[in-house]
């Protein structure tokens, strides 16, 4: 049997990477584990730590469970809803682990 962690993104679908029009910043779209995101994703941290999610160069991801169109996670700078399961708690982690790192080595 496999451990459902070990299994964490093997469906990531990344849809769409994008220059932000002013600015720096990097905006990717997709699909995870039932789920889709959105992120502004920067190549370097942020001067304020407080704008940036942990150590992960994400200003702002979304995450809404597409089964019932719940949002499960929202940080713009700050939370605004914070992940309460593990479920959606793992995958904000999976996205603050490489996200910036996949979406800023698609982009020139």
């Amino acid at each position: 049997m496999t451990n459902r962690d070990d299994d964490l993104g093997d469906d990531l679908r990344i849809t769409t990477i994008r220059r932000q029009e002013a600015g720096c910043g990097i905006w990717v779209d997709g699909e995870i584990d039932g789920h889709r995101f959105q992120a502004l994703v920067f190549a370097d941290h942020a001067i304020d730590p407080e704008n940036e999610l942990g150590d992960s160069r994400i200003a702002k991801l979304w995450l809404r469970r597409l089964s019932d169109r719940v949002v499960v996670a929202n940080f713009d700078r700050g939370w605004d809803v914070e992940p309460e399961t593990d479920e959606a708690k793992g995958l904000v982690d999976f996205l603050c682990a490489g996200l910036a790192d996949a979406a800023c080595g698609c982009v020139d």
